[in-house]
């Protein structure tokens, strides 16, 4: 039997009497990279931080490597973390080595100096992520796909099983997005991780993931690529006119009548 790293039994959350996520049950496996797919307040970043432990269900039962996501986080272990727009000000004069570092404060402790160990720690994961040369570099000096770079680092910090990813491709070209796709694959290979990663780039997601999730408040399909069109119009409730993979970016677009 494969091990199981999420799994997710009849969990509902609603904010303020409105339901975000109905009735979502999932089971993962480790070793996975799992992508998921979903319009814009369909949930999708409400489930990563149910995952985490950083939002309560209002019911049903999330379980990670078969224990409470909260009582993981308050052990500062297992899971990487990257949000949608990391906690850092890229004016603020500090260096990528620095913010790197910061994945480790929950082992180390804040006010506390980092030890030799941690350092080391922080530039072989620089060097994962194909950057030892900006390590004395300001965050604010170096690109956006660079900076994307230094936030999986951070998250790697942690040494966790599970990397959870929100929409790191945001504002990336499209050669930036799939040099980070192929980074994140060999990521998972090299340390054993499972990833989960929000994205709404449906036709890269299709060509790098192992499976998709497609979200919107509840699971439309949980399944390796391809998905199908009926699915994809479920999930994003338009119309599929035409979807391209391989080198040709995918279109998705309403159908409109004349």
């Amino acid at each position: 039997m494969p091990e199981i790293a999420v799994a997710t039994k009849n969990l509902w959350v609603s904010y303020n009497g409105l339901t975000v996520l109905e009735d979502i049950s999932l089971e993962i496996e480790a070793g996975r990279f799992v992508g998921i797919l979903g319009p814009n307040g369909g949930g999708k970043s409400t489930l990563l931080k149910v995952i985490l432990g950083l939002a309560p269900p209002s019911r049903g039962q999330v379980r990670v490597f078969g224990e409470s996501p909260q009582k993981l986080r308050h052990r500062g272990e297992v899971m990487g973390y990257l949000p949608q727009k990391p906690l850092i000000n890229p004016r603020f004069p500090v260096s990528v080595l620095d913010v790197v570092l910061m994945g480790r404060y929950g082992r180390i402790g804040l006010g506390r100096r980092p030890r030799p160990e941690d350092v080391d720690l922080a530039r072989r994961h620089l060097e994962m992520v194909g950057i030892p040369h900006l390590a004395a570099r300001p965050i604010g000096e170096i690109s956006g796909g660079e900076q994307q770079r230094v936030f999986i680092a951070r998250a790697l910090c942690v040494e966790p099983r599970i990397l959870i990813l929100d929409e790191p491709l945001i504002s990336l070209d499209a050669c930036a997005q799939d040099d980070l796709y192929e980074m994140i694959y060999g990521l998972k290979e090299k340390l054993r991780l499972t990833v989960l990663m929000v994205s709404h780039d449906i036709g890269g997601v299709a060509r790098h993931v192992n499976d998709i999730v497609c979200l919107n408040r509840r699971v439309h399909v949980h399944q390796p690529p391809p998905i199908g069109r009926i699915p994809l119009e479920s999930t994003f409730g338009c119309s599929v006119e035409y979807l391209f993979h391989g080198e040709i970016p995918h279109r998705v677009v309403k159908i409109h009548d004349d």
